[in-house]
């Protein structure tokens, strides 16, 4: 073999070996980021039709995210929070739907006051996706609920839990309890 022979042969190995580096490095981040996201990964693919797509759209929201000035609560506000979200709770039995408006509309004010922009209810739920990946699933479930005119009370209750569930890990401190939990001490 004359050394030219050899030049293209020790080339085309080392692109092999950078394709196959960089396809490794794409799987790797994929199932990172299929890990992190869970079932909100699994929506992207199915809605996006293809998993390059899904994984480039979670990038730019962590991108995104990382721009923006996400804060813990202060501590009263954090109280304040949790005290009209007991109203909210206590306000179904009496009007569900008028309390799943609330509870969204309350979420809303939680995100704001964390730093999230409030622009638009897909938007929102993109955002908070990078945080809070597990519970986004039941956010989206709950806004669909309340969007429905034909909800019943056990829907409406079904949205509620949903909403709680984003609504704790947004006001959560750092090793804070449930809000159930504080409920049942102040019963």
């Amino acid at each position: 073999m004359d050394q030219q022979t050899l030049a293209i042969v020790i080339v085309a190995l080392a692109a092999l070996v950078i394709v196959a580096v960089v396809f490794a490095v794409a799987q790797q981040r994929r199932q990172e980021r299929r890990a992190r996201f869970g079932p909100e990964y699994e929506r992207l693919v199915e809605t996006e039709g293809d998993k390059a797509r899904a994984d480039r759209i979670l990038a730019e929201r962590e991108q995104r995210v990382k721009k923006l000035d996400i804060r813990p609560l202060p501590d009263t506000a954090r109280e304040q929070f949790v005290t009209r979200w007991r109203q909210v709770q206590a306000r179904f039995v009496d009007d569900p739907r008028g309390a799943v408006t609330d509870a969204d509309v309350l979420i809303g004010e939680a995100m704001e006051a964390r730093g999230y922009p409030v622009s638009d209810f897909e938007q929102r739920a993109a955002d908070v996706s990078v945080e809070h990946p597990q519970v986004v699933v039941n956010y989206r479930t709950a806004h669909d609920i309340a969007r429905r005119r034909d909800a019943d009370t056990e829907d409406l209750r079904k949205a509620m839990v949903h909403y709680r569930s984003l609504f704790e890990a947004l006001v959560s401190a750092p090793n804070a309890e449930r809000i159930e939990e504080r409920e049942e001490t102040h019963r």
